[in-house]
């Protein structure tokens, strides 16, 4: 199964909407962060190191909403933190679903077993586990043993209940092109997930770990070498052509941290999820009072390493949106 047919419908529409409109900055999916709190202490995480008063503290349900229908954007990927910590998560999504968003909820899948009965299959929404390799690299991203088997386990149940079950990995330096496709044929042919997405690790300032964040140049060449053979036509990736193409080095893009808004328990994050240059307290403030121009490679040295799709998948998107032939590689390849 790929991208459902009804969401690649509802999202092409909409960004052909904004086109039409002219519209120069939009939201393609919020990133929603209830809660910083988690069950895990990974060392590549930026999250988890703040006070214990900052990570007990939860957007409500109305807040979610608020935000939401204050940007507008298609789809919700819910983060965090560990969503499912969250007493109303299942409210949340819900609440989301009803207005008919495509709905994203990540989880280590410590909770998801437990957590399932909170929920229902829906065209609307998909779980979305974070996986960082094969067993002994995936526990040791965490810094916990026996959570791949954990995750391994839920993603079946999941499965079999019926729901759509997506996967969410980040490569660091540990890794190289054989890691990469070990576990993206894994996840794509033995647990057989819907989707996967994929990401080159972003050095967080605040995270334990800063030894193992990979450049520009190792990305280029750990996906150039990955993806050879035609093999990314054959994983399930829920990327648009031109991203992977951009991890490979074929293609160079500026950043569009616009395209990825995070909304969190401070408010609107400037510039993206991945870096916090400051707070605003509502989703125009955020695009009008950016100066994005000073984000992205070549325009600040926190960004210099940055090949993260929060940045540039949405250019991507655009880039797609503004070619024929792109457009039709992006249909043939989904």
């Amino acid at each position: 199964m790929s991208i459902p047919l009804r969401q690649k419908v509802r999202v092409g529409t909409y960004l052909m909407s904004q086109r039409l409109r002219r519209v120069e900055k939009f939201p393609l999916v919020l990133q929603l962060e209830p809660l910083y709190q988690c069950n895990l202490e990974c060392a590549g995480c930026g999250k988890i190191q703040h006070p214990d008063d900052i990570l007990r503290r939860r957007l409500t349900v109305q807040q979610c909403i608020d935000a939401i229908e204050e940007c507008g954007a298609p789809v919700v990927s819910i983060a965090g933190g560990e969503p499912l910590v969250h007493k109303e998560i299942d409210q949340i999504v819900e609440a989301l679903i009803e207005r008919k968003k495509f709905v994203y909820l990540c989880t280590n899948a410590i909770l998801m077993e437990r957590k399932l009965d909170l929920f229902k299959p829906n065209p609307y929404f998909a779980w979305s586990v974070h996986m960082d390799g094969l067993r002994e690299r995936h526990d040791q991203s965490v810094c916990r043993d026996g959570i791949f088997d954990k995750a391994v386990a839920a993603i079946g149940e999941a499965k079999r209940r019926g729901f759509r079950v997506t996967t969410n990995t980040t490569f660091f330096t540990h890794d190289d092109a054989r890691s990469v496709r070990d576990v993206l044929d894994f996840l794509n042919d033995d647990l057989k997930v819907d989707n996967m997405q994929i990401s080159p690790a972003f050095a967080y300032e605040k995270a334990p770990d800063q030894e193992h964040f990979m450049g520009v140049e190792r990305t280029r060449a750990i996906f150039s070498e990955a993806f050879s053979g035609g093999r990314r036509q054959k994983w399930r990736l829920n990327h648009s052509p031109m991203f992977l193409d951009f991890l490979e080095g074929k293609v160079d893009f500026s950043c569009t941290a616009w395209g990825i808004p995070c909304y969190s328990i401070f408010g609107w994050q400037r510039p993206c999820y991945l870096m916090a240059d400051g707070y605003v307290s509502s989703y125009r403030e955020l695009l009008e009072t950016t100066e994005w121009e000073q984000y992205g490679r070549g325009r600040n040295p926190k960004c210099e390493n940055c090949m993260a799709h929060c940045g540039y998948e949405p250019t991507a998107v655009l880039k797609t949106m503004g070619s024929l032939r792109e457009s039709l590689r992006a249909a043939v390849a989904h």
